[in-house]
């Protein structure tokens, strides 16, 4: 069979997929059970998700995969995954998948293309790499990845390539950085309580995260004990989102004022009676400090800071000071706003004043990113790293591209570049300077893509890539407890190649191939990595498909003491000098209004604030069927979206002639675009919510809405603040 035949053959089951109904708010549908014919593979969901769930994958057999559904076996995933996921083989069997090599035929962006062999790519690439160093040094070459992949192995190889041949370092600061930042501020690491523990609570206070839609699996655990103990379910938000609408009590705050709320009521926890003394003299650095710094910190304040009412914010601290197991999972929306880190810190601080830390189903989680103790040395090359070598940030993509120079370290231009696992076309902030980056002549692009996404049609050389079913990876969860393997479970089309394929082939063309870590396959390097990180291998995974990697309970709870030095929880957090998770090298230093950052916990305002030119605060909050820009080809997905809208609270939309429908322009400083209108009391007066991330060219005049959000680094440590934003609203005129 040649491979153009095996091709077609490969789509024949694109139309006669099935998909699983809406899943219900509370409790997602699971997938039917297996025909008897077909065969069940065990897999971890490789998609930028906390919950890293652990997938059991129907493949009848002729070798496709069908359902799609938790695995019920493990006890974090507990059988429920998101509808997304379930209907994955809409996305393995897609018509538009890319399935050959590509070359640009015309102008950039012009969409003529012209199908190429694998060698020619991979030498064309190589070619234009070798050039672009001959002319301007290897700084000039920046390798850009992110996390389209969690595989550590399909992920993270494009790192050893990188050193090697001492290319621009990559600063991963769009995601993880004020929320990671602002917990080990307080505690010293990134990890907390079992996550399974939100199933024993009497309290689960979901915080800065729209669960139903992004991390389900906080929700199974959550009902859970509300079922089972009855317990109460605390929602804080920005919006009346799909959680809220599941909360006991729903707290709905204006954007970037969150530490606002948790002063509040760390106040009110010191004036009634509340706070633990007794635990924070032991586990505290300064409660005498906080008390006294929190004593203007009144109901009233805050409720004029974030536009709750005073019963509301005396209602919570009540509810969270009276019960004893009160578990805080806090979420990735504190790392979205420019006082995420401080925003972050004062949540956790309240566990610490409560004492709350002390119970089963008690304290402050985030993520469990330290306590996997994985060693990726080799993986990355780390070996070969030179610290003089520039790092260059991701969020700043369109500064770096443009010539900006500080975003180029004051150094010489990025010339060539090899994408993988990210599309900053239309994720990336500051959009408009982005496209022009890209459009430049001199600027060779190479994108290694599972779509023709709108960062690929405007490269010179697509290649496409492998998903998560087709390939050997390794999977380390973040709100979860355990390592997941993900072996390959059916052949890839005949066409196409992994991450790990692309590396080493462009390895071998660049003279590196007898590096540190090159030459091997996907499988011997998970292998490697198990190995050196005292794991069993994965022959041992391939057995039991997971490993439990959460520490005991007195180590996840504290109970010997915090992870700063002197073994305390810190109030008094040191901004600048602490370590972080990702804290940026000497080299760049700290970042943004660092200066500002308060001594004790405080609503800061270095948001972008409303003023009388920008009336309104922007958030671009995810959608529940896209997963940033994936899952938005896939029909189903997009069906059930709609299309982008930005959501206007009713006295709002009134006060400005927009009525439901209408198209509406907003915009700032960075630009504009326009947009339907929804009208909706789901967001309050002054706040305006655009659900997606929808590709670019699905928007009226095809930009997108990340043409109005910043790149300017967050403080202290960098990240991007893409839900704060302060925008113009009006009625369009066409």
């Amino acid at each position: 069979m040649n491979s153009r035949h095996g091709e077609f053959l490969w789509l024949l089951a694109v139309q006669a997929l099935e998909y699983t109904n809406a899943m219900n708010i509370a409790t997602p549908i699971h997938a039917k059970s297996s025909k008897p014919e077909n065969r069940v593979g065990h897999t971890a969901c490789p998609h930028d998700c906390p919950s890293t769930c652990a997938l059991e994958v129907e493949i009848s057999e002729d070798g496709r995969i069908g359902r799609v559904r938790g695995a019920n076996d493990h006890s974090y995933t507990s059988g429920v995954i998101c509808a997304k996921v379930a209907r994955y083989a809409e996305r393995l069997y897609h018509p538009d998948r890319l399935m050959h090599p590509l070359r640009r035929a015309g102008a950039k962006g012009g969409g003529q293309w012209q199908q190429i062999s694998w060698d020619d790519a991979l030498d064309e690439i190589a070619e234009a790499f070798v050039k672009s160093e001959a002319r301007d040094g290897s700084e000039a070459i920046w390798p850009y990845f992110y996390a389209g992949t969690m595989g550590w192995v399909q992920r993270d190889s494009i790192d050893r390539l990188r050193h090697a041949k001492r290319y621009s370092g990559f600063f991963s600061s769009i995601c993880t950085n004020p929320a990671w930042t602002g917990f080990t501020m307080a505690t010293g690491t990134l990890r907390g309580p079992d996550p399974r523990e939100m199933g024993r609570t009497d309290c689960v206070v979901i915080w800065g995260t729209n669960a139903v839609s992004t991390q389900v699996n906080v929700m199974t655990h959550a009902i859970k004990s509300r079922k089972e103990r009855g317990a109460k379910i605390v929602v804080i938000d920005i919006y009346d989102n799909p959680t809220m609408k599941q909360a006991d009590m729903a707290l709905i705050v204006r954007p970037g004022t969150d530490a606002a709320l948790a002063c509040a009521v760390m106040h009110i926890a010191f004036r009634d009676g509340y706070a633990d003394r007794e635990y924070m003299a032991r586990y505290a650095d300064d409660p005498a400090g906080l008390e006294a710094h929190l004593k203007t910190k009144t109901p009233q304040w805050a409720a004029a800071v974030t536009g709750l009412s005073v019963e509301e914010i005396e209602a919570f601290a009540s509810l969270v000071g009276t019960t004893k197991k009160t578990f805080f999972r806090l979420g990735y929306g504190f790392t979205r706003q420019r006082n995420g880190a401080v925003a972050m810190h004062a949540a956790a601080s309240i566990a610490t004043v409560l004492g709350s830390w002390q119970y089963e189903g008690g304290g402050a989680f985030h993520s469990n990113s330290d306590i996997f103790r994985m060693n990726s040395a080799e993986l990355t090359g780390r070996s070969m790293k030179d610290a003089d070598i520039r790092m260059l940030d991701q969020s700043q993509i369109g500064r770096v591209l443009t010539g900006d120079a500080v975003a180029l370290r004051h150094r010489g231009p990025v010339t060539a570049m090899l994408i993988q696992n990210t599309n900053p076309a239309n994720i990336a902030p500051e959009q408009r300077l982005v496209r022009r980056g890209f459009a430049r002549d001199d600027l060779f692009v190479a994108v290694h893509e599972q779509f023709m996404t709108e960062t690929a049609e405007i490269a010179d050389i697509v290649i496409p890539a492998t998903m998560f079913v087709e390939h050997d990876d390794i999977y380390r969860a973040g709100g979860q407890n355990h390592i997941l393997l993900g072996p390959k479970l059916v052949e890839p089309p005949p066409t196409v190649r992994t991450n790990l394929f692309v590396i080493e082939e462009l390895a071998k063309r660049l003279g590196v191939a007898d590096r540190p870590g090159f030459g091997f396959t996907a499988r011997e390097m998970v292998d490697r990595i198990l190995e050196s990180s005292g794991l069993p291998g994965y022959d041992h995974f391939l057995e039991h498909k997971w490993f439990d990697r959460q520490p005991a309970f007195e180590e996840a709870h504290y109970l010997n003491g915090f992870a700063h030095p002197d073994g305390k929880f810190h109030f008094r957090p040191d901004w600048i000098n602490q370590p972080a998770p990702n804290k940026p090298p000497a080299a760049i230093g700290a970042l943004g209004p660092h200066a500002a950052l308060p001594a004790f916990p405080d609503q800061v305002d270095v948001i972008e604030v409303a003023d009388s030119e920008h009336p309104f605060r922007l958030a671009t909050s995810p959608a529940r069927n896209f997963l940033n820009s994936s899952f938005s080809e896939t029909k189903t997905s997009r069906q059930k979206e709609g299309r982008p809208e930005v959501m206007i609270n009713p006295a709002d939309a009134e006060a400005n002639g927009i009525v439901h429908g209408d198209l509406v322009r907003i915009g700032n400083s960075r630009g504009d675009l326009r947009i339907h209108a929804r009208i909706t009391t789901e967001v309050k007066s002054g706040v305006l919510i655009a659900e997606g991330l929808w590709p670019n060219k699905a928007h009226i005049d095809g930009e997108g809405i990340n043409v109005l959000t910043g790149a300017d680094p967050v403080a202290p440590y960098g990240g991007a603040a893409v839900h704060d934003n302060k925008v113009w609203l009006r009625r369009d005129a066409v």
